[in-house]
């Protein structure tokens, strides 16, 4: 039983992708990617912007935002990158509000030709119970491709 993943798309360019990895060097490289500031990727498969959600949405009023559990070193080591990774073309200009800071991102699970699970965040921090996405990726591992199974 092996996943072939993750893979993990971001928006950037090269040099963002490279500083990005250079300070997470125990992300694999070939399954890194980023989507450049035309966010075609991310429109092709439905990510929006989170400031055309609905504000009255459910998801909106009960999500809670919360810090990641890092160490001193690690909270440096954040604070040290992420100006240089952010989503902020090289012509943006004084007082220009970049795009990619307000695009919004999701979760996937394929297995062959078939999404088996999709979530779409509808603002940034919202992501899936990440248990819940390695679980249902188990099982898509030990399902043979095309043969669908419950995931319920």
């Amino acid at each position: 039983m092996g996943i072939g993943g993750p893979i993990f798309v971001s928006i950037g360019d090269a040099v963002k992708l490279n500083t990005f990895l250079d300070a997470n060097p125990w992300m694999p490289r070939s399954q890194m990617f980023v989507d450049d500031y035309s966010f075609d990727t991310y429109k092709a498969v439905g990510f929006g912007r989170f400031d055309e959600v609905d504000k009255e949405s459910d998801a909106i009023k009960n999500f809670k935002m919360t810090a990641p559990e890092l160490g001193f070193k690690e909270w440096m080591n954040y604070f040290g990158v992420v100006n240089k990774v952010s989503p902020i073309p090289k012509d943006m200009k004084f007082g220009e509000f970049p795009e990619g800071v307000l695009r919004t991102g999701g979760t996937f699970v394929v297995q062959g030709d078939d999404i088996v699970y999709q979530w779409t965040d509808t603002i940034p921090g919202n992501h899936p119970v990440i248990e819940d996405v390695v679980t249902i990726a188990k099982n898509a591992a030990k399902t043979p491709a095309g043969k669908k199974g419950s995931w319920f």
